[in-house]
């Protein structure tokens, strides 16, 4: 980076960049992707505004000692309780008002993830990428959409590192000591990979789950291990996409 921010040195950088042989490119996306991206986004969003309405209505309901569990299906009895405990009208009238904003969001939320199926169901990366256990439509539709070329990585550990899942380099005068994970990639694929491996290790059971991840439960808390997996599920996934085939169960030893 040069001194002074302008177009002149931005096109001096860029320039350089260009000659550069180990830089990678980003792959352009035709409008349609774009557009189901946009989708994603506005999911995204939608399931952020309900997760503050619910707490919002909960937070207040306990001002009256009316107290209601966390999720979007525990707060629908949250009104009729509030009547029976006496909470005067204009707070029922206020709690009615964001339930209206809840069932509107959730008709939309609906709507939404019809078409994202729709998406899912035509699109052949998505159906290979969700045959690996820990992977839903939803994040094999966003790992279609926003890696339409794999083949620009070098290998899964370079595609790990970019989604940021790997751990940081700390090496010097030949010792190595691997640190925390970077998170300097896609924050979205990361969240998705780490819910994932979340569920596969809550289901694990021996016999059924892979011995190394049986092991290295015994050893490490869930957390770390969660992420342990999230690592192996990236790599699967980037060769996925590059070969094509679903995925495969390993045979049991």
């Amino acid at each position: 980076m040069k001194r002074g921010k302008h177009d002149a040195a931005d096109a001096a950088a860029i320039c350089e960049a260009m000659s550069r042989p180990g830089m990678r490119f980003v792959a352009v996306k035709s409008a349609e992707p774009q557009a189901m991206l946009m989708l994603l986004g506005v999911r995204d969003l939608l399931v952020k505004q309900r997760t503050m309405l619910i707490n919002a209505m909960r937070g207040h309901a306990a001002e009256f000692g009316v107290i209601a569990a966390k999720g979007p299906s525990k707060v629908g009895d949250l009104l009729p309780r509030a009547a029976a405990a006496g909470v005067p009208a204009l707070a029922q009238e206020m709690l009615a008002l964001l339930a209206g904003q809840v069932e509107a969001i959730a008709a939309r939320l609906k709507e939404l993830e019809a078409k994202l199926m729709a998406w899912h169901r035509h699109d052949p990366v998505s159906q290979c990428l969700v045959t690996q256990p820990g992977i839903g439509p939803i994040a094999a539709v966003s790992f279609a959409l926003k890696v339409p070329d794999p083949n620009g990585f070098r290998s899964g550990r370079h595609f790990a590192a970019w989604i940021g899942i790997t751990p940081k380099e700390n090496a010097t005068a030949g010792r190595h000591r691997p640190g925390k994970i970077s998170r300097q990639g896609d924050e979205g694929l990361r969240k998705l990979l780490v819910l994932g491996a979340t569920a596969v290790i809550g289901a694990a059971k021996p016999g059924r789950a892979a011995p190394w991840l049986l092991q290295l439960l015994a050893r490490k808390p869930k957390k770390l291990a969660a992420l342990a997996l999230a690592n192996k599920m990236t790599r699967t996934l980037w060769a996925m996409m590059v070969s094509g085939e679903v995925y495969r169960r390993p045979m049991p030893a």
